[in-house]
């Protein structure tokens, strides 16, 4: 007897086919906005992250600034437009000694007045009371930067008294450092920082967020006013990191004296933008501004 072989014919397996697709698109559908929900609030989330870690690690660098050595420059309107915060790292600081040392003391270096830091002539040595800070060869030492004339650390060099000194040797308890003038004015809390060199935040106009670093200390913030001029700075000394991208809106703000002329206040406003939406997030800062 012949067995019966049964199957389908071209007909049943288009009709499969086509009832497949019906019912395929029907689930998509449903699918759809879920789906198209999900990469929402993922790409949300994503632009949140991003302006969230650029500001935090600003605020991070800027409480570390030194005293009234934060200045903004740029229009600071949006993302069209080119916006600077700059400032001088604190990498350490002390004491240094103010009275002359007691009989038998172990002294630093001993260059005038038995190792005190004087104010009265040029002097190249003084001893650090306490723990000696990070400090090395080619760090600069920074006395009462006041932020005005004669006393203020970005124009160090270029006048006959400043505040700014670079660092020519460390001793145990001591730092010698390279001085042919008076330093013009004493710390009232006999206080010393010790700075490398400035960084710069810089929103270029054009979508991306820059962290400058390592380039020589500028007197005049307009001579990096512009991503050309800090470009040419780092390719002498210095290099760059990009921080944030697809940045639609970039605002710096600094306010000197909003407590008593003690703390500073940096604020920031940071936009995201990707795919039509926009995160913005808005953070503030206080800075110390007692030298």
């Amino acid at each position: 007897m012949r067995k019966s072989n049964s199957g389908f014919t071209l007909v049943e397996m288009i009709m499969v086919i086509v009832i497949t697709g019906i019912i395929g698109s029907m689930v998509a559908v449903f699918l759809k906005a879920p789906i198209q929900q999900y990469m929402d609030v993922s790409r949300r989330a994503d632009m949140t992250d991003i302006a969230d870690t650029a500001l935090r690690r600003i605020g991070r660098d800027l409480r570390l600034a030194l005293p009234n050595s934060v200045r903004v420059t740029g229009t600071c309107t949006g993302g069209a437009t080119s916006c600077f915060l700059e400032f001088l790292p604190t990498t350490g600081g002390g004491r240094y000694r103010a009275d002359a040392a007691p009989a038998g003391a172990s002294v630093g270096c001993g260059s005038l007045a038995a190792d005190v830091l004087v104010f009265t002539a040029a002097d190249t040595c003084f001893e650090v009371l306490g723990a000696m800070p990070p400090v090395a060869v080619g760090d600069q030492i920074v006395v009462y930067n006041l932020g005005i004339p004669g006393a203020d650390a970005y124009v160090g060099n270029t006048l006959a008294t400043h505040n700014r000194r670079a660092v020519s040797a460390v001793g145990a308890n001591s730092i010698s450092i390279t001085s042919a003038s008076t330093l013009p004015f004493d710390s009232p809390g006999h206080r010393f920082q010790v700075i490398t060199t400035p960084v710069t935040y810089a929103c270029d106009g054009a979508g991306t967020l820059w962290r400058y670093w390592g380039y020589v200390i500028q007197s005049a913030q307009t001579s990096t006013d512009s991503i050309a001029k800090l470009d040419a700075l780092i390719a002498v000394q210095g290099a760059r990191a990009r921080l944030a991208t697809n940045v639609s809106s970039c605002s710096f703000s600094y306010d000197a004296f909003v407590v008593a002329q003690r703390s500073g206040l940096v604020t920031l406003n940071l936009g995201i933008t990707e795919s039509g939406e926009t995160v913005t997030l808005y953070s503030a800062t206080h800075v110390s501004n007692m030298p």
